[in-house]
């Protein structure tokens, strides 16, 4: 467990609670699922006489939950926020990544889309008091840990300027960090598909990997899943604010409004996730149709070029089966140049059909 003290003098951490709340700031304990789910009623006890009042037990269970989708709920004293993330995932994470796989099968596909972590992080937002609950191995937690600390041990004055004002803003500076987080991934990931899609239209190999590339699908509509729950959930947040009693001071209001401001910004780049995800998906989408067409275009051009040898070899097997019939007053049979005369008849079919069908463009080379 970490937890830090957040004020306008700067940034302090300590590894337990405080007893009661600063004179000015507030608040951030972050934990992860293990300490919570084992020493949940001393953080209850700690929310108790930093706060005054406890958790519901039904958003203990939600902080505990590893299958439950980013949505956000509210009380009359607190918010919560859980929020799936989507980073890549550690090779000895303690926490495996949910997405969905065939039972009994190992997940093809990009290996990238094997290793995104989706575990939810959760957010529990009072007054004064932040709580998140995180995954083992949370990168965001950390990373955005050490900017506050790091920032306030290089400069106290700049790092005061941007110190989150509230629970609430420090919560969306963190979701904001876990969703730039994903859009890092953006060129490892369109770079994998890129290759999968030259696979599949090269025409000088034979694609056979379906089961890899259905399960790539699979994967990218549950990211593209994912990403709407993440949308719905900042929504629902974000009317939660319009909702808040009106407040009596200009300050009070300006910090009301970066709030917002911040909260649409998060919900761009959230957008810009559920875009990016979903071009993935039409681009293999397209890949396959265009895979298909052009295995169907190959097939065409091959029945043409038989088509077209069958059209020109059909005279010459005509002549070869008249003149192999069992009369004997056939014309040029017993003469000595018949044969020559019967093949040279052939050969000028011959070359006059191939003359007449690659003018027709029948016999045309395919350009590749």
């Amino acid at each position: 467990m970490r937890v830090f003290n957040i004020s306008p003098e700067g940034v302090s951490e300590a590894t337990a609670p405080p007893a009661q709340l600063p004179a000015l700031g507030h608040v951030w304990i972050a934990c992860n699922r293990q300490e919570l789910e084992a020493g949940w009623p001393q953080i209850q006890a700690a929310l108790q006489s930093l706060c005054g009042l406890q958790l519901v037990d039904l958003h203990v269970s939600d902080l505990l939950n590893l299958q439950l989708p980013s949505h956000f709920d509210y009380t009359s004293q607190y918010d919560l926020l859980v929020f799936r993330r989507l980073v890549a995932s550690a090779a000895n994470a303690a926490e495996p990544a949910q997405l969905p796989s065939r039972s009994g099968t190992r997940r093809g596909g990009p290996p990238i889309l094997r290793h995104i972590d989706t575990s939810p992080v959760g957010f529990a937002v009072f007054d004064r008091v932040l709580l998140s609950v995180h995954p083992a191995d949370c990168a965001a937690r950390d990373a955005y840990a050490s900017r506050l600390l790091q920032a306030h041990t290089n400069d106290v004055r700049s790092a005061n300027s941007r110190l989150p004002a509230s629970p609430a803003d420090l919560m969306l500076r963190i979701v904001n960090q876990m969703v730039d987080g994903f859009l890092e991934l953006r060129r490892e990931l369109t770079r994998q598909l890129d290759h999968w899609q030259s696979e599949l239209l090269n025409p000088r190999t034979r694609f056979n990997n379906w089961s890899a590339l259905l399960d790539t699908r699979l994967a990218l509509h549950q990211l593209d899943e994912i990403c709407e729950d993440q949308r719905s959930a900042v929504q629902d947040w974000i009317e939660s604010i319009k909702t808040w009693p009106e407040t009596d001071t200009p300050a009070a209001q300006r910090e009301r409004d970066l709030l917002l401001v911040r909260s649409r910004d998060l919900l761009e780049h959230i957008e810009r996730v559920v875009h990016h995800v979903r071009r993935l998906e039409q681009s293999v989408e397209t890949a396959v149709q265009i895979h298909f067409n052009a295995q169907s275009n190959r097939t065409n051009d091959i029945m043409r070029t038989l088509t077209v040898l069958t059209a020109i070899f059909l005279p010459l097997n005509l002549i070869a089966g008249i003149f192999g019939m069992n009369f004997d007053a056939i014309p040029l049979i017993h003469n000595d140049g018949g044969f020559w005369w019967a093949m040279g008849t052939m050969g000028v079919t011959a070359i006059a059909l191939a003359l007449l069908f690659w003018r027709k463009r029948y016999l045309e080379r395919s350009g590749r």
